[in-house]
């Protein structure tokens, strides 16, 4: 949406401003379709919004890996499962329910709105016309509930290594030609962003992994550290640190996801560092004197 106005005019009458307070939220009642984003791994990472609308929900609709990981916190909802390919038919599921007058949670791991199901289900809810948070009574109230995603929970077991500008780049090609996928990595590389790399590899998608680490090491160094965090938070956990050069031998999947770093990031310690540049403009080696002062 575009909006204008002339010198000394009021505020455009015409854009859609939402209350921006804590309390607020959009839905209160039945029709409700909550996107909720659980986090990385199991409940003791979801927000407190997303536990409050869990609580509060009806039914609950996802993908059975994501629903057996918070499965103490919704043991008493009536649950909807689909297969990992099966997202439309998620989806489909979560409108009618809450279209039938309950309140309904579609579950994403992550967050709901990166790589997720957030953009799906306001997709078909344009596509069918279906009216949302515009109080009509045949419409349905959403709401996207965030979540730690994957590649803030990987940044933080390795360190910090996404203290300065990144990319983040799926490595799916089911949705996204591959040809286009190629071009985003190789401007992103070239620009020297640190790159987050998700669904680097699955059994099917066997050699996409590779042929990233060939584009990106036309514009970095063989030796520039990355990072693999597979089953963040999870039982499974594991982190491992590599070379670039290497990123074709490491044990990767589909829980994994690769940060790349940039032409200035480190390994101090076994932590993956990306500098975002204070010590050029602050002496952050020397022992600084502070002064306090008391009122």
């Amino acid at each position: 949406m575009r909006s204008s106005s002339h010198a000394g005019s009021g505020p455009d009458e015409s854009v859609n401003t939402k209350n921006s307070g804590s309390d607020s939220h959009p839905c209160p009642g039945g029709n409700t379709l909550y996107i909720v984003g659980t986090g990385p791994g199991k409940a003791d990472h979801m927000s407190g919004r997303a536990r409050q609308v869990l609580a509060a929900c009806d039914i609950v609709v996802g993908y059975k890996t994501y629903l057996e990981l918070i499965e103490d916190v919704i043991k008493d909802k009536k649950i909807l499962t689909t297969g990992m390919t099966k997202e439309v038919d998620r989806v489909q599921a979560a409108i009618d329910a809450a279209l039938d007058g309950n309140v309904c949670a579609l579950v994403s791991g992550g967050d709901a709105g990166i790589y997720a199901m957030a953009g799906l289900v306001l997709e078909m809810l344009a596509l069918k016309k279906i009216a949302c948070n515009t109080g009509e009574k045949a419409g349905l109230c959403v709401e996207v509930v965030p979540g730690i995603p994957a590649l803030a929970a990987g940044a933080a077991l390795l360190g910090a290594p996404l203290t300065h500008d990144f990319a983040t780049v799926s490595l799916s090609d089911l949705l996204t030609p591959w040809e286009i996928i190629e071009k985003r990595l190789d401007a992103a590389a070239a620009a020297d962003f640190v790159i987050n790399i998700y669904n680097p590899k699955s059994k099917k998608r066997d050699w996409q992994l590779s042929r990233a680490m060939e584009i990106m090491l036309k514009h970095r160094a063989g030796t520039t550290p990355v990072g693999i965090v597979t089953g963040a938070m999870r039982d499974n956990q594991k982190v491992v640190l590599c070379a670039l050069q290497d990123l074709d031998k490491a044990d990767v999947g589909m829980q994994s996801i690769v940060i790349v770093g940039n032409t200035s990031t480190f390994i101090y310690n076994d932590l993956m560092i990306t500098p975002r540049g204070y010590s050029k403009k602050y002496e952050i080696g020397k022992k600084q004197e502070t002064q306090c002062h008391e009122e």
